[in-house]
């Protein structure tokens, strides 16, 4: 979709937006969404970054799905400008010929990981006043590189049903932390199970019941439990990313946290049926399967190592740069 196209849809009659979900845990499914709802999320993320009308807002993400879409809508409500680029791994590499600073600007971690690369493009980025980083996970040594920055960086938590984000956590400066801080006008709680709800009335009618395994911390002006308290969260990974193997649950994404700092070649930890386990952890790399096992033996708990090693020619990841975690549990039955 190009901005023309979406700005024709967004002041047509439609009360309505079409979007699609992203498909890192299924197929991408469309999604009708109020533009007043999406107005609402707009004025929240401007209100809480202190965005001024006449700030610059990079849009350097598809039209196609609510991240991009979102970065519109926060220039339309709030009176930014916009500068428009065309999506790529390298959005900041023409930034100059705008001949403005940025002061707004959302990337996946792919974005910022290649800019960081380029001595010019990490410059620019340097200069962002608020730099929203969401899409996927920030790992460690990504977040290390930004810990230096000048200006605020940012990671998001929010998802298509959200409008995008409802949560940041700061990845740099005294204030960085795990923790998510939700919005004023949003709450959280957990179900039974451990998985985040998300009570955001203006831009969510009902609550929304994520898959997201979670821990809450009361924020210090909480007097109450109830869901509108101002709590911070931290995710510590998804309900359908659990592997019960043995009687034992482990974490998906726990396991490729502790790789993360020994494995360079891509890799992705899923599973398959096991007649003896129930379910085993299976490892997908790009590179030797006999290098990955070597690693994995040496850091991982005995418990978490894969019993099964498969080189594959790509990890399996989505348009928005998220792994495909569905795909990549049929490649490994």
């Amino acid at each position: 979709m190009t901005l023309n196209e979406f700005l024709s849809e967004w002041h047509n009659d439609d009360d309505r937006v079409l979007v699609h979900t992203s498909g890192s845990t299924g197929l991408p499914k469309p999604l009708w969404v109020e533009k007043r709802r999406m107005e609402a999320s707009a004025r929240i993320t401007c209100r809480f970054l202190g965005l001024q009308p006449g700030d610059t807002a990079l849009l350097c993400m598809p039209l196609d799905y609510i991240a991009g879409k979102m970065m519109v809508v926060r220039a339309l409500t709030c009176g930014l400008r916009l500068i428009d680029v065309p999506p790529s791994g390298h959005p900041l590499a023409d930034v100059d010929t705008f001949g403005t600073p940025v002061t707004f600007a959302a990337m996946v971690p792919l974005q910022v990981y290649n800019s960081l690369q380029v001595s010019t493009e990490r410059e620019r980025l340097m200069q962002i006043r608020h730099l929203i980083i969401g899409g996927g996970a920030v790992d460690d040594s990504l977040a290390r590189q930004l810990q230096s920055f000048p200006h605020a960086v940012w990671s998001t938590y929010g998802m298509t049903e959200t409008l995008s984000h409802i949560a940041l956590r700061r990845l740099n400066g005294p204030e960085a932390s795990d923790w998510y801080t939700p919005f004023p006008s949003v709450g959280v709680s957990l179900t039974a199970e451990g998985c985040l709800v998300i009570h955001a009335p203006q831009v969510c009618q009902h609550p929304l019941v994520t898959n997201d395994i979670a821990e809450l911390q009361a924020a210090e002006s909480a007097s109450d439990d109830s869901p509108a308290s101002p709590r911070r969260f931290r995710i510590l990974g998804r309900k359908d990313n659990t592997i019960c193997s043995g009687g034992l649950k482990i974490q998906i994404e726990e396991v490729e946290r502790m790789l993360r700092p020994h494995l360079s070649q891509p890799y992705l930890i899923t599973k398959c049926k096991d007649a003896k386990f129930g379910e085993a952890v299976v490892l997908l790399t790009e590179g030797p399967a006999d290098e990955a096992q070597s690693v994995c033996e040496r850091v991982l708990p005995r418990h978490w190592h894969p019993r099964h090693y498969l080189s594959v020619p790509r990890i399996p990841m989505t348009e928005t740069g998220k792994p495909a975690r569905k795909e990549a549990e049929r490649m490994a039955q």
